[in-house]
């Protein structure tokens, strides 16, 4: 579904990205991790169209898409929630998952067939309910919770139907309750539609709980990759990134 071949990208002097290789098999859940300043959200910005490589392939569903705006990445099924969420502050949940959804399905049917309102009332509640929205559809999206807010952002990348949605720090600024809750739903979504899910957290916690697979940062470079078990007793990724009480913890989990 999607894979990332030999990705490099420069800022002046800084290497941001160093010949990164990823494969992401469709269908699957996986974990960016890695200290600030990784390149964690660069990664992201590439894959989506936001940032252009200086070199390397990303090959999305058989196609390389580099070049491509990110218009054109959502448009071909690539479609992303941000840290801070981008929400349609003035309009209601409902409004605001319906006119993404509107707006999706005008640039997808053809100009001489008759608009589908009623799919499209259709798509927005099943969205809502998937997000456990339910009782907030009339509320006013300013006005929810920051956790909630999350939640529709993540809302308006499903009404685009994609096939591959990316996360970025779906968790951030959230108290443990709330954590959980937002990790529930993202691994509920996942299960239910079936879709290839990139997110970056980090909460080890959380990564080690859900993710089927995990890719750690260094400097912009690939320092490992493998499941939470392989990465939670890898050295490398202890002295980086996860420091002693980690390697602690997995020691006293399997005595």
């Amino acid at each position: 579904m999607l894979s990332v071949q030999n990705l490099d990208k420069r800022f002046g002097g800084v290497h941001a990205t160093r010949n990164v290789s990823i494969d992401f098999p469709n269908g699957s859940l996986t974990a960016i991790i890695g200290p600030n300043g990784a390149g964690k959200t660069t990664f992201f910005n590439l894959i989506s169209g936001a940032f252009r490589p200086n070199s390397g392939k990303i090959i999305f569903d058989g196609q390389d898409i580099v070049g491509k705006s990110s218009l054109e990445v959502v448009r071909l099924g690539m479609t992303r929630a941000f840290q801070v969420a981008e929400i349609f502050p003035s309009l209601t949940v409902t409004e605001a998952i319906m006119a993404t959804v509107i707006s999706h399905l005008r640039k997808s049917w053809t100009f001489l067939r008759r608009f589908p309102v009623a799919e499209a009332r259709a798509r927005t509640d099943e969205i809502i309910e998937l997000l456990g929205l339910a009782d907030k559809a009339g509320t006013l999206s300013r006005n929810l919770s920051h956790g909630d807010q999350k939640l529709l952002d993540i809302g308006l990348a499903l009404a685009m139907e994609p096939k591959v949605l990316l996360l970025d720090e779906p968790t951030a600024g959230m108290g443990p309750d709330e954590r959980w809750r937002m990790i529930g739903k993202v691994q509920h979504l996942w299960q239910v539609k079936k879709m290839t899910v990139l997110f970056i957290e980090h909460d080890m916690d959380i990564v080690f709980k859900i993710a089927q697979k995990i890719h750690v940062l260094k400097y912009g470079a690939v320092l490992a990759q493998g499941t939470a078990d392989e990465i939670r007793r890898n050295q490398d990724v202890i002295d980086a990134y996860l420091g002693a009480d980690h390697h602690l913890s997995a020691a006293v989990g399997e005595a």
